[in-house]
């Protein structure tokens, strides 16, 4: 579903990536660990198309993503690819409901349409509750909910997760683990996490080990 092929990325003399290979299948669930300064989180980045490679191919169900203009990209992303950060980065002003609809209206999808798909989400991950409610108010367990509903939102291929659990403490990190693979298992994503917590990692399908830019 994903490859990626020589993949190199500097920024200014500093060479952070020097020549990634890796392929992902569907409903695959990849942990990428490695020392911090290893690349971890600039690859996550030009395989999410959020930054662009010096050299080498990404592709996503065949689309060679950097081929396309910024236009164009930025809304095969927004359809395919769905992101969850350790900072959630959901809008304040905006309640957990509002939050989890904004993907699907970039998308131009009918309203009802949306509200409907995004309370399903809330109430699949136990916070339909609190959808009125906005980011202030909520825990950081459910502000870590809305971000993975929010992900989910236009039924993307694969979730990019960069270090998804990093602010939890362990009762909430062990359920968004949980989580994770119970979606995969049932509606089907393909996820990709970095991470550097050890029981999530060993969790995954595949664990891979970043050294020094290169897949160890």
């Amino acid at each position: 579903m994903l490859n990626a092929k020589e993949v190199y990325k500097s920024f200014g003399t500093l060479k952070v990536l020097k020549g990634i290979d890796l392929e992902i299948v569907e409903k695959e669930v990849i942990s990428i660990v490695g020392a911090s300064g290893a690349g971890k989180s600039t690859l996550l980045h030009i395989l999410a198309s959020l930054d662009k490679p010096d050299k080498g191919s990404v592709k996503l169900k065949g689309q060679n993503l950097f081929s396309l203009s910024s236009k164009k990209l930025a809304k095969f992303r927004n359809d395919n690819i769905g992101l969850i950060f350790q900072f959630h980065n959901l809008l304040p002003e905006f309640t957990a409901l509002e939050n989890v609809c904004i993907p699907g209206y970039i998308g131009n999808r009918g309203e009802a349409d949306v509200l409907k798909s995004g309370m399903e989400l809330l109430d699949r991950l136990g916070i339909k509750e609190r959808s009125s409610h906005k980011p202030s108010e909520l825990s950081g367990g459910e502000q870590h909910r809305v971000a993975v509903a929010r992900a989910l939102i236009n039924q993307p291929e694969i979730i990019f997760a960069d270090e998804p659990s990093g602010n939890l403490d362990s009762s909430n990190a062990h359920a968004l683990h949980k989580l994770f693979f119970e979606l995969r298992d049932d509606l089907g994503h393909a996820f990709v996490i970095i991470t550097h917590n050890e029981e999530l990692a060993d969790m995954a399908d595949r664990k891979l080990v970043m050294r020094d830019g290169r897949m160890a």
